[in-house]
C-alpha cells in the first residue's frame, strides 16, 4: 500500500497537505529513513508518526456529500460498474487537497464511504490544470489491483496536447530522465544533467503530430510510458514544443486571440483489463470547453481521431 492510502486508512484526519508537509520536513520516516507520499509499504516496516493535534477529527469522519456535490459527480461519470469509477476531470480541479486547496476530487470520495475502508480509492493523478479520464476504485482490492496494472504498464494512456510549433519529426519517442526543481513559483521538473544519476527518474513518452494549423499550432498525441510528475508537459518544453497555456513550462509566444489562456492537455483515453479478469475497460473523455474552442479556431476535428492514430502513435513499442 503505498504511504499517503496508509495515512488516510489510519489516520483519515490528517489532510494529504499536512502529510506531504510531515513527509518534508522529515517527521514521518519509514524504518528511520525519508520518504515521499508514493512510497509503498512492506509487511513489517515501521511508519514513525509524530504527536499530532487531539482536535483533529476523529478517524472515519467524513462530510456526507451534498445534493450538488452527487449531481456533480454524476455530470462527470463517463464509466461506473461495482468495482470502477471513472471520472471526466475538469481543468482546474485538483485531484487531492494541498496548501489553501480545500474542494478537490479526494473530498468528493472521501464522502461517498462509512469509513477510510470502505470510501472510493484514486488510482492515478492528474495535474489540477490537465483535464479528462481518472480512474477510481471502489474497493481497497481492485485498487491493488489497478495499481500493479499501472506499475506494469497494462494500462495504456493516450493523451492530447495542443502545442506551439511543430514537432520534427512527426512521430518519435522522448527519453529525457527528469528531476525535481523547487522554485518560488512551485514545484517543476527539468531534464536531468550529467551526474545527477541518482536523483534522477526515468521518463519516456511516445508522441505524433494528428494535425496541424501552418506552422504555428500542432494537435498532438500523447503516449506516457512512465508517469512522472509533470512528464508530458516538461517533455513536450524539452522537445521544444511546450503545451499552449501552461504557465509552469511556457513558451514565451503569446497565445493566438481568443484562445484562453489554460493549459491544453486532455487525458483523452485509457483501457486496461477489468480488475475482475473479464474483458477490457476502454474509456474516451469527450474535449474540456476551452479545448473544443480551440479546436474550433484552428480548424481540427476530434471525429475519427482516436482510431485513426491509437495504433500510429504506439505501433508494436507500446505494448
Amino acid at each position: 500500500m503505498r504511504l499517503d492510502r496508509w495515512f488516510k486508512t489510519h489516520y483519515a484526519q490528517v489532510p494529504h497537505g499536512r502529510l506531504e508537509k510531515l513527509l518534508r520536513t522529515g517527521q514521518v520516516r519509514v524504518d528511520g529513513g525519508r520518504v515521499k507520499a508514493s512510497t509503498r509499504l512492506e509487511a513489517g516496516q515501521s511508519v514513525r508518526v509524530p504527536p499530532l493535534p487531539d482536535t483533529a477529527p476523529p478517524a472515519g469522519a467524513a462530510k456526507p456529500l451534498s445534493k450538488a456535490d452527487r449531481a456533480f459527480l454524476e455530470s462527470i461519470t463517463l464509466y461506473e460498474d461495482d468495482d470502477l469509477l471513472i471520472l471526466n476531470k475538469p481543468s482546474g480541479l485538483a485531484v487531492q487537497g494541498g496548501t489553501k486547496t480545500t474542494q478537490h476530487i479526494d473530498r468528493l470520495l472521501e464522502g461517498m464511504g462509512d469509513s477510510p475502508r470502505t470510501r472510493p480509492r484514486l488510482v492515478h493523478r492528474l495535474d489540477r490544470d490537465t483535464s479528462g479520464v481518472l480512474v477510481v476504485a471502489k474497493k481497497r482490492s481492485v485498487a491493488a489491483k489497478l495499481g500493479k496494472a499501472f506499475q506494469t504498464r497494462s494500462v495504456r494512456k493516450i493523451y492530447w496536447a495542443l502545442v506551439h510549433g511543430v514537432p520534427k519529426p512527426p512521430q518519435g519517442k522522448i527519453d529525457a530522465a527528469l528531476v525535481k526543481a523547487t522554485t518560488p513559483d512551485g514545484d517543476r521538473v527539468r531534464k536531468a544533467r550529467p551526474g545527477e544519476q541518482d536523483k534522477a527518474q526515468s521518463a519516456v513518452t511516445h508522441y505524433a503530430v494528428i494535425d496541424r494549423a501552418a506552422q504555428q499550432v500542432a494537435l498532438m498525441s500523447l503516449k506516457p510510458v512512465t508517469g512522472r510528475q509533470h512528464q508530458l508537459r516538461a517533455h513536450m518544453a524539452i522537445l521544444g514544443h511546450p503545451i499552449l497555456g501552461d504557465e509552469k513550462y511556457p513558451s514565451g509566444i503569446e497565445l493566438p486571440e481568443g484562445i484562453e489562456r489554460r493549459l491544453h492537455l486532455h487525458a483523452r483515453r485509457i483501457s486496461f483489463p477489468h480488475p475482475s479478469g473479464e474483458g477490457v475497460v476502454d474509456v474516451t473523455a469527450p474535449l474540456p470547453p476551452h479545448m473544443e474552442t480551440a479546436f474550433a479556431a484552428f480548424g481540427f476535428s476530434p471525429k475519427g481521431l482516436d482510431a485513426e492514430h491509437d495504433a500510429e502513435i504506439c505501433g508494436t513499442s507500446c505494448g
